[in-house]
């Protein structure tokens, strides 16, 4: 994952409702998937890649809550996935990460749009407000950030 990568990241987590969260946790994982799949002999950087996609899943495990039905669901899909990484892992083979993708990129698919519909506010509160469109350069769009001086912390 590159530094701008994890600078954007960042930057959406702090404006994002639960169910934004969630939809950046999968792109983090699917990211993490794609480092693996592009660390071609390195079995070093293919491994460390799987140990950050697994920390993005076991974090969307520890978020269910079991009160509402479709948390049992998502923990078999979840346990699935871990357990396709664990034999991507072991054999050092990237055929069991297609399979991980595909399940994740039609939950991703299907909580972009549970984002969409979700009106409530930021999770974080007192972070610095983003605008974008304000100033922009040839072929780019500058986002601004107003300072609130203590980035979310409330003193």
């Amino acid at each position: 994952m590159t530094e701008e990568a994890k600078k954007d990241f960042t930057r959406r987590i702090t404006q994002a409702n639960q169910s934004g969260l969630t939809v950046i946790l999968y792109e983090m994982y699917l990211l993490c998937l794609d480092d693996a799949e592009k660390a071609g002999e390195d079995l070093q950087a293919f491994r460390d890649a799987l140990s950050r996609a697994r920390g993005c899943i076991n974090e969307m495990m520890n978020s269910l809550d079991f009160r509402y039905e479709p948390a049992a669901s998502l923990l078999q899909l979840y346990m699935y996935v871990i357990g396709e990484m664990a034999k991507a892992d072991s054999r050092g083979s990237k055929e069991p990460l297609q399979i991980c993708k595909k399940i994740i990129t039609e939950l991703l698919s299907a909580y972009r749009e549970v984002s969409r519909q979700d009106t409530s506010p930021a999770m974080m509160e007192n972070t610095q407000t983003v605008y974008a469109g304000l100033t922009y350069g040839k072929g780019e769009l500058t986002e601004s950030l107003s300072h609130q001086g203590n980035r979310g912390f409330l003193v």
